[in-house]
């Protein structure tokens, strides 16, 4: 798969499958460029997710981080969807390339500029609640009432206290530096069980050899736990279309899938080496792996 030019969809595509570390250099003229466009327009954001963790723990951009993660909250500082919508236009006006993400709890937007992805998540609040992907309950008071900091010569907001959002959000050892791969686990073990109503889609396990694997357990990151049939198909709730984790276990083998956009009335299927052949077909580094299901 192709990287694209940079600010493109096939540079934002690849991102969003492969997940290679930004450029740290340019990623921090991105954020800065991005808050400069946020502060004319007068939308209040805070750090979320790795870019917090990183500017908190390491007063810096983590190397293998993909992405600028960034939260604002609808109906807090005069947020509206027709704010955000207006703003997505200037970004465009700006040179991002911008793309609308599926979420339940949210209004995201990507934007692309340069090989770095900005992630912008306006949440929803749901009985003091916000959901940070992948359904982390994070308490909407971390972000309505964020605090500042100092980070590359400028001030920037983050949840307050920060030490405790991150353990919300990344565990107890979220101090410790783990890489792509190491910190997933992590996260999904926080996400919150829903009651998650709604339509299906059905998932079809394969094994090695092509055959499909029955009883194998599907388990939708805080949602529906579904089992395999003969035919290797598990029927699993959605609560629309989004972005979800998932992790698929069998006798032998266990996978997480950390970034998959499913859509309900669907069929996606997997194989035991999905990972290694969407692995092959990326153009130099990568992160964590997104799509990683093939829709039929």
């Amino acid at each position: 798969m192709e990287r694209g030019q940079g600010t493109d969809s096939n540079a934002m595509e690849y991102s969003l499958r492969y997940n290679p570390p930004v450029d740290t250099e340019t990623a921090a003229h991105r954020l800065v460029e991005v808050k400069d466009i946020f502060d004319q327009l007068g939308i209040t954001f805070v750090l979320s997710s790795g870019s917090c963790l990183g500017a908190v723990r390491d007063s810096a951009l983590i190397p293998w981080d993909d992405d600028i993660d960034l939260v604002s909250i609808i109906g807090e500082n005069g947020l509206s969807p027709e704010v955000i919508y207006a703003a997505i236009e200037v970004f465009r006006t700006q040179g991002f390339y911008v793309r609308r993400n599926p979420n339940w709890s949210a209004l995201s937007h990507s934007f692309m500029k340069d090989y770095v992805r900005i992630d912008w998540s306006c949440l929803y609040q749901f009985d003091g609640k916000v959901y940070s992907y992948p359904g982390v309950a994070v308490p909407s008071k971390f972000y309505v009432y964020p605090r500042y900091i100092e980070f590359l010569g400028l001030q920037f907001l983050v949840p307050d206290p920060p030490e405790d959002y991150l353990e919300l959000k990344y565990g107890p050892e979220w101090m410790i530096p783990k890489r792509p791969g190491q910190y997933e686990q992590d996260v999904i073990a926080n996400v919150e069980t829903l009651q998650v109503t709604g339509d299906t889609c059905v998932i079809r396990i394969m094994a090695a050899d092509g055959s499909p694997v029955g009883n194998a357990r599907v388990t939708l990151a805080g949602g529906s736990d579904a089992i395999t049939n003969e035919a290797g198909e598990a029927q699993v709730m959605l609560g629309g279309t989004s972005w979800y984790a998932l992790t698929i276990r069998y006798p032998g083998h266990e996978q997480a899938l950390y970034m998959e956009e499913l859509e309900p009335d669907t069929t996606y299927v997997y194989h035991a080496d999905s990972v290694s052949r969407q692995e092959l077909g990326a153009a130099g580094d990568i992160g964590t792996l997104g799509n990683v299901l093939i829709r039929e």
